[in-house]
């Protein structure tokens, strides 16, 4: 999916983990936090994306139709190359399942797998439908490293002792004025930097300001990146009770 790393498309998710204490004129970090979570997403929206995935010793280019409503459903959809066309990954609550096209056959993620790359791509299968939200799944504060830039604000993110990711802590930057996100940086629980994320070619989607770029670095892996671009995105979609369903999943283009 987001085959294409389509998708994008990406799910907020509830307990507040850090309590919003601003006074006026502080930067209240839950609303920070909470507005980075839930940029793409709206109660619904529709994207067509690109996914660039670049190696050492090989390149190509995914296109994909991705579909989400609320914080619990998400539906991608490869459009192309033709023979990738039509695999497809479904998420509805906690369960995830991808659909293969040439063996007519859906697989059922197991929750093992969410930090697994989706479709050979330097992002994973969390990356693209969100089980995990960074705003309720995580605690976080406001941090000023060394080299802070005075128009960015940076949060850090630590997931909850219970959460199956492979993240110690993840690091956010974003503009103080639209609270845009410029970078996240992902470490170990070590404190090694694993993989970054860069965010860029801000445009306006349906009202919403948006990075329509979204470029994936892994430090693990020398010379790979995933370039993620959206050409179209929507929101407030209608969706019918049937749409994020193994039979729509299923459904060819």
């Amino acid at each position: 999916m987001k085959c294409i790393v389509i998708g994008l498309a990406l799910a907020l998710l509830a307990t507040l983990c850090v309590p919003s204490t601003a006074a006026a004129g502080e930067l209240d970090v839950d609303s920070l936090v909470a507005e980075i979570d839930s940029l793409y997403r709206s109660a619904s929206s529709y994207a067509e994306i690109e996914m660039q995935i670049i190696t050492p010793r090989w390149e190509r280019t995914l296109t994909m139709l991705a579909w989400s409503e609320g914080l619990e459903k998400t539906l991608i959809k490869i459009t192309a190359p033709k023979r990738e066309k039509g695999i497809g990954t479904l998420r509805t609550g906690n369960d995830m399942w991808n659909y293969l096209p040439k063996i007519n056959k859906v697989i059922k993620i197991p929750p093992s797998m969410m930090m697994s790359s989706w479709m050979g791509s330097d992002f994973n299968n969390d990356d693209l439908v969100k089980e995990f939200s960074l705003y309720e799944d995580y605690t976080y504060k406001l941090i000023e490293p060394e080299d802070a830039v005075d128009s960015l604000v940076y949060v850090n993110c630590i997931p909850r002792e219970d959460l199956p990711v492979v993240w110690g802590s993840v690091v956010i930057a974003a503009t103080k004025e639209g609270h845009l996100p410029v970078w996240q940086m992902y470490y170990d629980e070590d404190g090694e930097l694993l993989r970054e994320l860069h965010y860029s070619d801000v445009q306006t989607f349906d009202g919403r300001t948006i990075p329509a770029t979204m470029e994936m670095i892994p430090h693990t892996k020398e010379g790979h990146r995933t370039i993620i671009r959206y050409l179209k995105l929507e929101f407030d979609i209608p969706f019918d009770n049937q749409f994020f369903t193994q039979r729509k999943l299923r459904a060819p283009l």
